[in-house]
């Protein structure tokens, strides 16, 4: 993460209140990958301002970085057995507008190949998919019966985005008393500063926030 992004003030205050403490996993995570469409990563890694032009919803090249740490995450899960669900954005219908699409007009002009999922992370058969309407993967789905069912106790959450997808969907996590992990470089945003906002916000009460490498190491040790 961006160390320099967030005053030494702003983390003196937080550290002097007592937030951020981890919470580590459990012994039975599951991995929700948000959102990871052509939608927002473009289907060819290009930089903002050239990823706009193809789907106005893309977050650019940053998004085809954060996809290559949810793969290394997804074959871990994978190898494991562990639950990946999708939580993703179905495509849009005139009915679909509500406040959302009055909000941010061009999501409702986008073309159906924007709604694929990035083949680097697509699902495979048996891996539950969740369409959404609203940001929190929970909100309007039966993502937590699933959660449920498969006796989960923690989640990794990735994808998109960092402070609307993402945030909402760790946000409800925490609010179920799950143990929730965000890995900062498998998460992404349209803006550098929403994104690391956001991820300090999460860390300091919602999630254990790191690297994907250093989730790796503590997902390899649950069971060992």
């Amino acid at each position: 993460m961006t160390q320099d992004i967030i005053d030494d003030v702003t983390r003196e205050r937080y550290d002097a209140a007592g937030f951020g403490r981890p919470v580590g996993l459990g012994s039975k995570p599951a991995l929700l990958i948000i959102d990871v469409q052509y939608r927002t990563t473009g289907t060819t890694p290009a930089p903002f301002d050239r990823a706009i032009e193809e789907f106005t919803t893309s977050c650019g090249d940053v998004a085809w970085d954060a996809v290559a740490n949810i793969r290394r995450l997804l074959e871990l899960f994978r190898s494991k057995g562990w639950p990946v669900l999708y939580p993703y954005v179905a495509p849009k219908k005139a009915f679909d507008a509500g406040a959302l699409g009055a909000k941010v007009p061009g999501i409702m002009d986008i073309p159906d190949q924007g709604y694929e999922f990035h083949p680097d992370i697509a699902p495979l058969e048996g891996e539950i998919l969740l369409p959404k309407r609203h940001p929190s993967a929970f909100f309007g789905t039966p993502l937590l019966s699933y959660l449920v069912q498969a006796g989960v106790d923690s989640l990794v959450v990735t994808g998109c985005s960092t402070s609307g997808c993402v945030r909402g969907s760790a946000v409800d996590a925490f609010s179920y008393n799950y143990k929730v992990a965000v890995p900062s470089d498998a998460v992404y945003d349209r803006s550098p500063l929403v994104h690391e906002v956001n991820l300090f916000d999460m860390g300091q009460k919602y999630a254990d926030v790191s690297t994907t490498a250093e989730l790796l190491g503590s997902l390899q040790a649950i069971g060992a």
